[in-house]
């Protein structure tokens, strides 16, 4: 690799690393406007003057009365001031700037290093990939906003915040593992069969746990039990297939939903437990060596801050933040850790 090649891979990957940052900040933000109900409050998708808020009183009033004619207004915030549409119309509005923002620094960073010759072929086809599952992650958004702007909803449809948080989490990891690839020295990669595959079915059980994260947000399924360790003073719970038809209990029954998120909690932690005991025999590179570690931490941190946002989850308050919105927040930023650790292990650990 040349000198300039050298370069122009650590300024790519450097600009990756920041969109990197700033899809973990859109993702909290999402986290925010769900857990303060803001996600309804915006009921159109204006991608270019939408990024203006409104900027009189007339605008605020306008705003307002077409929240008004939303089912979450009516069935729900029925008691809302104007001051309170303001605060939950903030959120949703910074959610869908902050997009805008992701959005300019990607065309804008694409243009300069057009311009410079910065890309190589190989950059080419991840970088269309990037901006396409960026495109469909921005559909996705909108059809989940409007599935809570007709009929009864007053939150948007938990399978499509799953499909949507799944997505984000697809694009973080895939701009994360394109970073990696060029600022990682191929020196540092270890060769073990063994441990790459341990690693892929870990990081498997992982995005199937993100997936049940996710509906156990959009069903706001905490408060369904809101005990531990057992779920609602039984071990196996009696409504854990109370549903029919039998398949519906996985994304509809917020009973199941619990325990199906708690059970892959406790598997995970078991999984990486013996997968860091087991890579201690693997002769791998430094950077391995030093790094594995941050998995172990991360799921045992996760762990517990899962068992506080059960526990807390009785002291919620309607549209105030507490001690349970910032404990779900740091459980949410915990678990894209998680995942991103999970994809620098499998980026230094290869299967041949």
């Amino acid at each position: 690799m040349t000198q300039a090649t050298s370069a122009s891979n650590k300024a790519v990957g450097n600009w990756l690393l920041f969109g990197v940052f700033m899809l973990i900040v859109q993702i909290l933000l999402g986290g925010i406007t769900r857990l303060t109900g803001s996600g309804l409050s915006i009921t159109e998708w204006d991608v270019v003057t939408g990024a203006l808020p409104p900027l009189n009183e007339t605008q605020w009033l306008h705003e307002f009365n077409q929240y008004k004619a939303t089912p979450q207004y009516r069935l729900l915030n029925t008691s809302f001031t104007l001051s309170d549409f303001k605060f939950i119309f903030f959120w949703e509005w910074f959610h869908r700037l902050w997009a805008r923002m992701m959005g300019m620094v990607f065309a804008v960073g694409f243009i300069y290093f057009l311009v410079k010759r910065y890309f190589n072929k190989e950059m080419i086809k991840p970088m269309i990939i990037l901006f396409i599952i960026g495109a469909l992650q921005g559909a996705v958004g909108w059809i989940m906003v409007a599935s809570g702007l007709t009929g009864d909803a007053v939150y948007v449809k938990p399978t499509r915040l799953a499909l949507h948080f799944i997505l984000a989490m697809g694009l973080l990891s895939y701009t994360f593992w394109f970073a990696l690839k060029l600022k990682v020295d191929k020196s540092q990669i270890t060769v073990h069969k063994k441990t790459f595959n341990f690693t892929i079915a870990i990081l498997s059980l992982l995005l199937l746990q993100l997936v049940f994260g996710a509906l156990m947000a959009g069903h706001k399924a905490a408060t369904a039990a809101p005990s531990w360790p057992t779920i609602n003073n039984e071990w196996i719970p009696k409504a854990l297939f109370a549903e029919k038809p039998w398949l519906i209990n996985f994304i509809e029954n917020k009973i199941t939903i619990h325990f199906i998120h708690r059970g892959l909690a406790y598997l995970l932690s078991l999984l990486i437990f013996i997968w860091y005991f087991t890579t201690e025999k693997v002769k791998g590179s430094v950077l391995f060596y030093a790094t594995r570690i941050i998995p172990l931490a991360l799921v045992f941190l996760q762990i517990f801050l899962g068992i506080f946002t059960v526990l807390t989850s009785v002291r919620i308050v309607p549209n105030k933040w507490g001690h349970f919105e910032w404990i779900a927040q740091a459980h949410q930023l915990t678990g894209m850790c998680m995942l991103l650790s999970f994809i620098w292990m499998l980026y230094l650990v290869r299967r041949k």
